[in-house]
């Protein structure tokens, strides 16, 4: 699945306007990449429910040259089941624990962190399995961000299952007893796969697209 062109289109202008505007010192061009930067918000807009005003105030805090944004998951194994935990932002679906990767730490780190920090666990990473770009996954609803997403496969050192103000249950779940109510704007069925497929081989090649 992939998603639309207008998507996709609004997103660019938005970089273009964002880099532009880091760089540029013609005031007139400021006033162009504005322009843009409000056009990129209409169309987003104009194809969703979302306000025109919000879009273009989350795109207007957005600074320097325009990149993917990191989000990190972990793929964490025991006795041939995967770790997931219920997302309470998202209704109390299922995902596999990460989110957005912070800063002054390497993505390893971060994926660290947020397996203790949603799950109990801690973890070693034995293998980057993939790197994937979500407009590409087939994730909805989509984002208005370009987003890169490293997903690792990790192995339980210590610590034990324990919920957190972002998770409301820890489980582990064999590959074909998945839970229903999965997060699909964080995890879809096929990556999970792709997790049990690297785990069990681990000299398979790092996926990425």
């Amino acid at each position: 699945m992939s998603e639309p062109d207008w998507l996709g289109w609004s997103r660019e202008i938005q970089a273009i306007a964002q880099s532009g505007l880091t760089f540029t010192t013609d005031p007139y061009d400021r006033d162009r990449y504005i322009q843009l930067r409000a056009l990129a918000a209409q169309i987003m807009a104009a194809h969703s429910s979302a306000d025109a005003s919000r879009i273009e105030e989350l795109f207007a805090n957005q600074y320097g040259y325009a990149t993917p944004k990191v989000d990190v998951r972990g793929a964490v194994f025991r006795d041939d089941k995967i770790l997931m935990v219920r997302e309470v932002s998202d209704g109390h679906r299922w995902t596999l624990p990460g989110g957005w990767a912070d800063v002054n730490l390497s993505v390893g780190d971060n994926v660290i962190k947020e397996v203790r920090e949603e799950s109990g666990f801690d973890v070693v990473i034995t293998k980057l399995a993939a790197v994937w770009d979500r407009a590409r996954q087939g994730h909805t609803p989509p984002l208005p961000f370009s987003v890169t997403r490293h997903f690792f496969i990790c192995a339980i050192t210590g610590g034990s299952a324990a919920l957190s103000l972002e998770t409301s249950e820890v489980g582990f779940f064999a590959e074909h007893d998945l839970p229903d109510d999965l997060s699909v704007a964080r995890i879809l069925p096929h990556q999970i796969a792709r997790m049990f497929a690297h785990y069990r081989d681990p000299f398979l090649a790092t996926e990425f697209e």
